[in-house]
Parts: C-alpha cells; sequence; structure tokens
C-alpha cells in the first residue's frame, strides 16, 4: 500500500527511496508551487525543531532558509550580511530582554 507524503523533500530523497527498494512518485515543482512548498517546509521545520530541540533541525530550518533566499536572489553570504547589519543596528538576542510593555512618558 502507497505511503503518502505530498511535500518538498531534499534533492537525494527519491535515490536514497529507489536504494530502500521502493518505487519514489515525484515530480518537479514551478516557481510558484516551490515558493509555497518552501514556505510549508519551514513551518515544517521550526515545528519538528520545537517538538524535539534537535540541532539538525536547526541546520534543516536554515537550508530551507537558504532556498528561499535563493529565490528572491540573495546568496548565503547576502543573509549572513543582512543579518550582521541588523545584528548592528538592533543588537542580536545575547542579552536576553523580554519587553513586557511600553507606556508614554509623562510630561
Amino acid at each position: 500500500m502507497p505511503t503518502k507524503y505530498d511535500k518538498l523533500v531534499r534533492d537525494e530523497i527519491p535515490e536514497i527511496i529507489e536504494d530502500n527498494g521502493e518505487v519514489p512518485e515525484i515530480h518537479v515543482a514551478d516557481d510558484a508551487e516551490y515558493r509555497r512548498r518552501l514556505h510549508e517546509k519551514l513551518d515544517e521545520e521550526v515545528a519538528e525543531f520545537h517538538d524535539s530541540g534537535d540541532p539538525d533541525e536547526l541546520a534543516d530550518v536554515l537550508e530551507v532558509v537558504f532556498a528561499l533566499g535563493s529565490l528572491d536572489g540573495l546568496s548565503e553570504r547576502d543573509l549572513q550580511q543582512r543579518r550582521e547589519q541588523k545584528a548592528a543596528e538592533r543588537g542580536r538576542f545575547d542579552d536576553r530582554v523580554v519587553l513586557e510593555e511600553t507606556r508614554n512618558r509623562e510630561r
């Protein structure tokens, strides 16, 4: 009985499936479907990290982030530079600051 997946997978997965004696049914996504499925994959990988805490899941998140960036013409280096610029302008998360609320200053 077939197992249904209907999700974006890494490039080598069909070959791995074949090596395991199964027959993968695949298609290649067009641009619009690829973008949509990358967004779905990002949600999937983030959820898997939340559930497991496994650092390998963080690596999967990065892989999807880099693929999404590539769709918009951004290299891994471009994304890293943007990350660094935001860190320089707004900081990182090193100090563990939690914003509870804001209010107007009294005059």
